[in-house]
């Protein structure tokens, strides 16, 4: 069909004619709210996150080393009482000095056969999508190019599969006005990669999360408490998730 006809065909259509496999704004909104997240096992983050973790979506996960990153990536216990036939894929990359980032690539690469041949993945979880890309480059600009392909493939496998991807980041130093701040790691660049961005810190003694960024969520913190089953509520009678 020549432009000409296919414009033809849109406007006697009422401008609505769509490409094979496209979607409309409403059906996207439509496809969202009919998403049911994956609860984290806390009640006062699932609040602030509308859910829990967005499936179709790429959500990263950042904080000090003991915060608790590893506890919150840990999701099978919850995602096994919301879907009985369900698994979930977890690559750690920090422990041992076998694997390299072309490894990590690799698996990334392997993903998609194996996505194809088992539905049942609703969750991927990453730990850490940092070690090998902090340690193993020294051309800064390569290494943006290769992060952006790899999170362009995980961000594609999440809505064509209709699974959450969790990565989980370190941190690192940067000057900011003439002093030393904690921030996530890989630069600014990086932090445009995901969909939705968590940061866990102290406060006092509590752990918080807090949403750092996302296209649908306000920005929001909550406590949590680190237990041998994953996270849970602060064992207190007051609510105090805080909207900012």
């Amino acid at each position: 069909m020549s432009a000409s006809i296919a414009m033809a065909e849109s406007s006697r259509s009422g401008g609505h004619a769509l490409l094979d496999g496209a979607q409309t704004a409403w059906d996207m909104l439509s496809e969202e709210q009919m998403q049911k997240p994956i609860t984290t096992g806390c009640e006062e983050l699932d609040t602030i996150l509308g859910g829990g973790i967005q499936c179709k979506a790429v959500t990263e996960i950042g904080g000090i080393p003991g915060i608790g990153k590893t506890q919150l990536g840990i999701l099978q216990d919850s995602t096994s009482s919301q879907c009985p036939n369900s698994c979930t894929i977890w690559w750690s990359w920090w422990k041992g000095s076998l694997h390299s980032y072309t490894e990590q690539i690799a698996a990334v690469n392997y993903l998609e056969k194996f996505l194809e041949e088992h539905q049942d993945v609703n969750i991927i979880v990453v730990d850490s999508i940092t070690f090998h890309f902090r340690r193993d480059f020294d051309d800064l600009a390569m290494r943006t190019r290769v992060l952006g392909g790899m999170s362009s493939k995980l961000m594609r496998f999440a809505k064509k599969h209709n699974l959450a991807v969790v990565l989980l980041n370190q941190v690192t130093t940067k000057f900011v006005d003439g002093s030393f701040q904690l921030t996530l790691a890989l630069g600014d660049s990086w932090s445009h990669a995901c969909t939705n961005r968590i940061i866990l810190y102290w406060n006092g003694n509590e752990r918080h999360a807090y949403i750092d960024k996302s296209p649908s969520l306000r920005s929001a913190s909550a406590p949590f408490q680190v237990t041998s089953k994953g996270i849970r509520n602060v064992t207190s009678n007051c609510k105090r998730v805080r909207m900012m």
